[in-house]
């Protein structure tokens, strides 16, 4: 199979699952991200416990690439280290701005890497970004909390 329908599978299948489409029962952090432009409306609810993300959902209505885009970062993010979220998560930003390229450095996106080809497409960017921005959001809230 060819990298681009595999990538294309992998959006197709995380945009149609809902396995991490649901609401976190006692979450500790919970941020709304809009993207007015195309109507990509979110939930993302994280658990954080000791510093780890014990569990993390989303809500909302959107396109495929922002419904992909929330459940791939969920996949990734679930079971790490706050501090390890926030480095995917600049390594993800850093992918779709173009600004990171190498292969080594993109393998810890995982599944997340088939988001990669977005970043040639100016008006889908907004769309895969969402959850990470949203992400950002509820990290940087949590980060203020504990300073």
């Amino acid at each position: 199979m060819e990298l681009n329908a595999l990538y294309n599978q992998i959006i197709v299948e995380n945009s149609r699952s809902g396995q991490n489409r649901h609401k976190v029962a006692e979450a500790t952090a919970s941020l709304e991200g809009v993207n007015p432009s195309c109507g990509d409306d979110i939930i993302l609810e994280l658990r954080v416990k000791d510093g780890i993300i014990e569990d993390a959902g989303f809500t909302g209505e959107g396109c495929a690439i922002s419904q992909a885009s929330a459940s791939l970062m969920i996949d990734l993010i679930l079971g790490k280290p706050v501090e390890e979220a926030q480095k995917l998560l600049q390594t993800f930003l850093g992918m779709i701005k173009g600004e990171i390229s190498d292969e080594e450095q993109l393998e810890f996106l995982e599944d997340a890497i088939a988001l990669k080809g977005i970043s040639h497409m100016p008006g889908r960017v907004k769309c895969a970004v969402l959850p990470w921005h949203t992400l950002m959001g509820i990290l940087d809230e949590k980060e203020t909390e504990n300073k």
